[in-house]
């Protein structure tokens, strides 16, 4: 079985051929202005502006925790904007980052990324400003996407 590739460099920059997707996660309160998201939105304004539209028509969709949005964004690139965190700051309630939330979005993401026969590339999902511990996320991306045969790359930023 194939294992989850760590490379240093920018997830929003796969080099490998085919269809991949880039997955990120996000909060359930509709911000969208710090971390990874930053990086995303230099590169392309739909994964954004999509994000938002689907926050502020929460009440007709699917939005909310564990909910996946796949955003195309060029021929071959599709943006995965997961929600797997309440809120954006930690409080009485602990870090934002919810796993269950994340584990449930890493199953539709698979499904997603099965469909379109693509790769699936991020960074350290939940693990900046929504404070989970890697090695909580670690196994759930093993377990729901490597598991189905879909190729992981997991992107440290170099200096």
């Amino acid at each position: 079985m194939s294992e989850i590739t760590y490379v240093r460099g920018d997830a929003t920059v796969p080099s490998v051929k085919g269809v991949k997707v880039i997955a990120h996660v996000c909060n359930d309160i509709g911000g969208w202005g710090k971390g990874f998201v930053l990086a995303i939105s230099r590169r392309w304004p739909e994964p954004e502006a999509a994000f938002r539209a689907w926050h502020r028509q929460r009440a007709a969709n699917d939005f909310g925790l564990g909910a996946v949005q796949c955003v195309q964004v060029e021929p071959y690139v599709w943006v995965a904007n997961m929600v797997g965190q309440r809120g954006i700051r930690t409080g009485s309630k602990g870090v934002p980052v919810r796993y269950e939330a994340i584990d449930t979005a890493l199953g539709r993401l698979a499904d997603k990324a099965a469909e379109l026969d693509a790769s699936v590339h991020m960074p350290r999902i939940g693990c900046g400003l929504a404070g989970g511990k890697w090695s909580r996320i670690e196994p759930m991306i093993t377990e729901r996407l490597v598991r189905r045969g879909i190729a992981v790359t997991v992107y440290d930023h170099g200096d």
